[in-house]
Parts: C-alpha cells; sequence; structure tokens
C-alpha cells in the first residue's frame, strides 16, 4: 500500500494524459495510469521523470461499466486508496453536424461524457466508503464554451463535463470532494501539432486567440496540479480556462 498521494490518469499513454501523469509524479503522487490497452503504457511506466513514485499501469474501456468497476478496483488493491482522479481521456471528431452518424455520436458522447461521469461516481463512492476527501479534475476544452464549425459533437460532450463538474461539486461537496475541470484552447501535442502542420490552418486558428500562441500540455497539466493541489481547497465547481484570451474576446 502506497503512503504517498496517489492519481488515477485516463488516457495517459500520450498528449495531455502523458503531460499530466509526470507533472502530477513531480508533484509527488504516485499514479494509477490507463489507457484502453495497458501495454500503451509501457513508454509512460518507464519515463526517467518517474523515478522514485510508484506507477502502476491499468486497462481502462470507458465505454464499459465493468472496466470502469474493474480499473478502480486495480487501483484499490494496488494502492489502498485514491486521492485525485483526472478524467482526461477523450475521444475527438472533426466533421460538419449534418454528416455525423448516430455511431459517432455515442463513441464521442460515450468515451467524453458517459464514461467520464460514471468514472467519477466509481471514485466518489470509493472516497465515500473510506471516508476520505478527494479531488476530481476533468479535461474540458474551449470547445464547449464557445461555437465553432465542424466540431458539434466534441464542443457539445466538452459543455457536458463543464456542467457536469458543476453538479458533482454541489452534490460532494459535504463529502469534501472537490470537482473542477480544466478548459485549454487548442493544445500543440503531437496529434495536433500534425493537424496544425499546414500553414493557414495553424493561421486561422492563431487568429482566434489574443495572445497569439497555443497553451503548452505542460502549461495544462500544471493547471490540473494545482487544482489536485492543497493550494485549490477552496476550489471547486470551477472550469479553469487556458485560452490565451479567447472566450474573453
Amino acid at each position: 500500500m502506497s503512503s504517498s498521494r496517489v492519481a488515477m490518469v485516463t488516457g495517459a499513454s500520450t498528449g495531455l494524459g502523458r503531460a499530466t501523469a509526470l507533472a502530477l509524479a513531480g508533484a509527488g503522487f504516485d499514479l494509477a495510469v490507463t489507457d484502453i490497452d495497458k501495454t500503451w503504457l509501457a513508454d509512460l511506466a518507464a519515463e526517467v521523470k518517474l523515478a522514485g513514485r510508484r506507477v502502476v499501469p491499468i486497462s481502462l474501456e470507458l465505454r464499459s461499466e465493468e472496466s470502469i468497476t474493474h480499473a478502480i478496483a486495480q487501483a484499490e488493491e494496488a494502492f489502498g486508496a485514491l486521492d485525485a482522479l483526472v478524467n482526461n481521456a477523450g475521444r475527438a471528431l472533426q466533421k460538419p453536424a449534418v454528416e455525423v452518424t448516430w455511431a459517432e455520436w455515442n463513441d464521442v458522447i460515450d468515451i467524453n461524457l458517459r464514461g467520464g461521469f460514471f468514472l467519477s461516481t466509481a471514485f466518489a463512492r470509493h472516497c465515500m466508503e473510506r471516508k476520505r476527501s478527494g479531488a476530481i479534475i476533468s479535461m474540458a476544452s474551449t470547445h464547449g464554451l464557445t461555437g465553432i464549425a465542424g466540431r458539434s459533437v466534441y464542443g457539445v460532450s466538452k459543455g457536458g463535463i463543464i456542467q457536469m463538474t458543476r453538479m458533482l461539486a454541489i452534490e460532494w461537496a459535504p463529502l469534501g470532494i472537490r470537482v473542477n475541470a480544466v478548459a485549454p484552447a487548442t493544445v500543440l501535442t503531437p496529434s495536433r501539432e500534425k493537424m496544425l502542420s499546414e500553414p493557414q490552418a495553424r493561421a486561422r486558428m492563431l487568429a482566434r486567440i489574443p495572445l497569439g500562441r497555443f497553451p503548452s500540455a505542460e502549461e495544462v497539466a500544471a493547471a490540473v496540479c494545482y487544482l489536485a493541489s492543497d493550494a485549490a481547497a477552496s476550489i471547486t465547481g470551477q472550469t479553469l480556462v487556458l485560452d490565451g484570451g479567447l472566450t474573453a474576446a
């Protein structure tokens, strides 16, 4: 059993999930890291920056109630108790709304919103059974706060995460469980770098951001660490926006 604080991070093998896991380890957390296939996490688990921290890779399919239950049980078996949950795993979809299929809608909503909701409730039950406080941080997006063409389903799912954050924060405040979200603008993860490799597309996206820069994965990870820390003990039900002024313009 771990004597350190423990965080579960979903979608941890790449991008924001990986950056968040590394940042939380640097902040003193041991890690239950998840992805659909836990073998994808081998590279993260071998990361030099995680030396001295305990890291347990777990397979998690957010579209499966059984998988969510099993993932929490595995984390409990490994660590005894969890202190923080980072709902990072997500599915993007860039497509005109009139072309979105029912299957595509279900896929995005099931992973981004339904899965995040039920993993959060499983975490809350875990805390309640142990009479422990806890922190949940979900990855939202500026697409859940503004309108943009071609990303309707993704934006709906992220808007749902923002409202889920408010609702769960109020319901679980008496239990000492804080619930917050982080909403970045486009983050230059490796996958987004490819998407924005075309100069005109990159210029269009940057033109929407008053500061003229994309947030980095490390900045987003630092925001998650803050919300998971004791420094944010009075913060719940909030969405921390990292958008260079996009939503203020």
